[in-house]
């Protein structure tokens, strides 16, 4: 196997064009307003505290901004909770340490307390973001066992292979981001890129990339395989650019395999069709088992 390849171009106009009607917040991405609320929040708190700083001692004021890291923090932004930690220390600085109004610090107790307000900031920010990643991915887990069991449950009760080979398809769409997924029973030729039994995506003898590059070309040959035979094929057309988990193409190889299943257990047999879409209103689907 060669080594993990990247394209040298992608095509722009096989890109869909963001609509405007989609974008959060009238077009301004919701980690840009969690970002501002980190700078701002600190120093509107900080600024509320000033009347009563001859009251409230400096442990106490710190414990203040330190509630809202940790309510930044809690979205799971690292960045934003990183920004919030420094932006806290240094209002904590500026507003609530003698000599006020200025950066500098005239008590020993004050200064390691707002060192200790940034270690603290930095520290739940970090603890938030991997809490984040871990629940996506935990998330991510259990859809790709949904779309799966969907699937295996539909070759395991003995559904007409079309039904499952429909369903398959409809899976596969959702699950590699897909612009297109069409299943056939010939050799779709002319097909350079290739998802093999381990995962792993092929482009003639070189390893691709799909973790940050996404599927490479126009289209891609999913072999369906069953007891050593090659079945059929799906032939993906890919959303250019499109990251693609390693776990996720495992599942798609899982996937076929059930169609396999299911296409070898069918006892009948229908003329060999022409390649064509698989889904609902997409016309039919003739299944051929013959090798």
């Amino acid at each position: 196997m060669g080594a993990v390849i990247r394209p040298s171009e992608w095509h722009p106009e096989d890109s869909p064009e963001p609509s405007a009607t989609s974008r959060p917040w009238a077009g301004v991405r919701p980690d840009t307003w969690i970002t501002l609320a980190a700078v701002v929040a600190p120093l509107v708190v900080a600024a509320a505290l000033i009347p009563a700083r001859g009251h409230l001692d400096s442990a106490d004021n710190a414990l203040i901004l330190v509630v809202v890291i940790v309510a930044v923090a809690s979205t799971g932004r690292r960045v934003a909770a990183a920004v919030a930690a420094v932006v806290s220390a240094l209002s904590f600085d500026f507003f609530l340490t003698r000599p006020y109004g200025s950066f500098r610090i005239s008590h020993r107790n004050d200064l390691i307390t707002e060192v200790l307000l940034l270690v603290v900031g930095l520290a739940v920010g970090e603890l938030a973001a991997r809490g984040r990643r871990n629940r996506h991915a935990a998330d991510e887990g259990r859809h790709q066992l949904a779309l799966l069991h969907s699937v295996t449950e539909l070759a395991a009760t003995g559904q007409d292979p079309e039904l499952v080979v429909a369903s398959a398809a409809a899976e596969l769409r959702e699950l590699l981001h897909l612009r297109e997924c069409l299943f056939t029973v010939r050799d779709p030729g002319g097909i350079t890129a290739r998802i093999t039994p381990a995962g792993e995506v092929t482009v003639g003898n070189e390893l691709w990339s799909t973790e940050d590059l996404g599927l490479p070309t126009r289209n891609v040959d999913l072999p369906v395989r069953s007891g050593g035979w090659l079945l059929g094929h799906f032939v993906l057309t890919p959303t250019p650019g499109r990251p693609v988990p390693r776990e996720r193409l495992l599942v798609a190889v899982a996937l076929a395999d059930q169609v396999g299943s299911s296409l070898a257990a069918d006892d009948s047999a229908t003329p060999l069709p022409p390649a064509g879409p698989v889904g609902p209103g997409a016309g039919e689907v003739h299944v051929d088992r013959t090798p």
